[in-house]
């Protein structure tokens, strides 16, 4: 990816499925491969005093990028057993981490060497009734967020529609796409991912490119075509409208498709 993207994401346990440390991780991706990353930090697991000490960690490490989240609920993973924490939620959390960041404190108490962070936190446009997630990103905006990124959408009317209700708070925000590499991901993506549904007529011309065409080689072809001209025009009247800074990728099994997609950024 690191030809095609400014910075990578480092889940946090999605879903509520152990994974390795999103610290960790992040920081074993920039060692490794030199390309900046946006450490997701959930407040699912940790209280406000191990929080405050993993920012401080991160830091340490090189860190400078954090994503905001609350988290998937672990009853959703696999250790339902586990006990969810939730000291702070997203919007909580962008304030602890401006204090130290901003003011050098915790707790109005002084950190011999403050963290330096971008702050993030996502929105989803998916949301129904619209009006409650708007305010939910106002918290996070009076709380000191510096861009947002969005969960996956794939219908433009809404998209725009929400991005114009977002421009009075006046931040960067990267649009969350998420290009299909198969029906078989495609399908999956519907069925089990909570809060987004990929469009029928999506799902029928990808099993439409599964059921027809029998080689490998061109059906893989057919798919980038396929989702090619599907975010060409999406994106392009987006930022043709200035209502997005940039894309946020979610290409699961499919980097092959970041050139097309620098090919729509740049046409």
């Amino acid at each position: 990816m690191a030809p095609y993207v400014i910075a990578a994401n480092v889940t946090d346990s999605p879903l509520g499925i152990v994974t390795i440390n999103s610290m960790a991780a992040s920081h074993i991706i920039q060692r490794e491969t030199g390309l900046e990353t946006i450490w997701q930090l959930t407040v699912r697991d940790v209280n406000k005093l191990g929080i405050a000490g993993m920012i401080m960690g991160g830091h340490a490490l090189g860190l400078r990028n954090i994503l905001s989240l609350t988290g998937d609920h672990p009853k959703l993973g696999d250790m339902p057993e586990s006990k969810p924490v939730f000291d702070l939620d997203s919007a909580t959390l962008i304030s602890f981490i401006r204090e130290m960041v901003d003011n050098g404190k915790i707790n109005n108490k002084e950190i011999n060497c403050p963290p330096q962070f971008h702050i993030g936190a996502a929105a989803n446009p998916n949301s129904d009734p619209m009006e409650a997630e708007i305010l939910k990103i106002g918290r996070k905006v009076q709380a000191g967020v510096e861009f947002l990124q969005t969960q996956v959408v794939y219908d433009l009317d809404k998209s725009i529609e929400f991005f114009n209700e977002l421009k009075k708070y006046n931040i960067p925000i990267l649009l969350g796409i998420f290009p299909m590499k198969s029906y078989s991901i495609a399908k999956g993506f519907d069925e089990f991912v909570p809060g987004v549904n990929v469009p029928k007529e999506i799902l029928s011309r990808w099993k439409l490119i599964k059921t027809e065409i029998l080689d490998k080689k061109l059906q893989s072809e057919e798919y980038d075509k396929a989702n090619y001209e599907f975010f060409k025009p999406f994106i392009s009247e987006l930022r043709k409208n200035k209502l997005i800074s940039g894309i946020h990728c979610m290409a699961v099994h499919y980097t092959k498709f970041f050139p097309y997609l620098s090919k729509i950024i740049n046409s």
